[in-house]
């Protein structure tokens, strides 16, 4: 069983960002930002990066948010769009996860 720090659920519009490259995201609600933030700090390893484990339209996958604006993004990569039937522009449904950063004991422990 997962120890999650942190699961929420929330619907946001599909965005693209044409930065270097088109990424496609879910901006995390406002009001989950807080929280989120507060789960990062035993989740992320580092440059503001958190991973997440998350679920769109019964298609699991698992990314890591994207700092953007004082918020959070969440990227929908080709392959969970496909599977998951979404589009630019759709509204989505997600249950996100946030699980504490598992790290390695050195080698020969």
């Amino acid at each position: 069983m997962d120890d999650f720090l942190l699961e929420i659920a929330f619907t946001a519009e599909v965005v693209s960002w044409r930065g270097p490259a088109p990424h496609v995201f879910l901006a995390v609600p406002a009001e989950s930002v807080d929280a989120v933030r507060h789960a990062a700090r035993e989740a992320s390893y580092g440059w503001g990066c958190v991973p997440v484990s998350a679920s769109a339209n019964g298609v699991d996958f698992t990314t890591s948010l994207f700092p953007k604006d004082g918020g959070y993004m969440l990227p929908l990569k080709l392959k969970v769009r496909q599977q998951a039937d979404i589009s630019v522009g759709d509204m989505v449904s997600v249950v996100m996860r946030i699980s504490r950063l598992q790290r390695r004991a050195p080698d020969g422990f």
